[in-house]
């Protein structure tokens, strides 16, 4: 599954304005935690295109710039958490999970677009 680094603070208004068209995903990921890991990897496995179109995936490694996490949480009125998975549309954050509750199954009806 290919992944969009989320590196830079202003890519957030990429993501609010991207989610205006259609839903984006973000993933918070811990490079510490095998969790972390094992949700990435599980919810990669799981990910159906023809269900998921070209939803943009963006992928932020949390360690290295936690300050985006926290302009996330801000911006977003959502708790910090990791690993995190939201889904943005229209500029907010319609869905978040983390740990185990990070599926496939569970972020799918959030990505059909309005």
């Amino acid at each position: 599954m290919n992944w969009i680094e989320l590196a830079d603070l202003k890519q957030l208004d990429d993501v609010v304005a991207e989610s205006r068209k259609q839903p984006v995903i973000i993933y918070k990921h811990s490079t510490r935690c095998n969790i972390s890991r094992t949700a990435l990897d599980r919810l990669d496995r799981n990910w159906d295109v023809t269900i998921a179109g070209d939803t943009r995936r963006y992928f932020l490694d949390l360690i290295a710039h936690r300050h985006i996490s926290n302009e996330i949480a801000d911006r977003f009125g959502v708790e910090h958490e990791s690993p995190q998975v939201l889904v943005i549309s229209d500029g907010k954050s319609v869905a978040d999970m983390s740990h185990f509750a990070i599926e496939f199954e569970a972020l799918k009806k959030h990505l059909k677009s309005s």
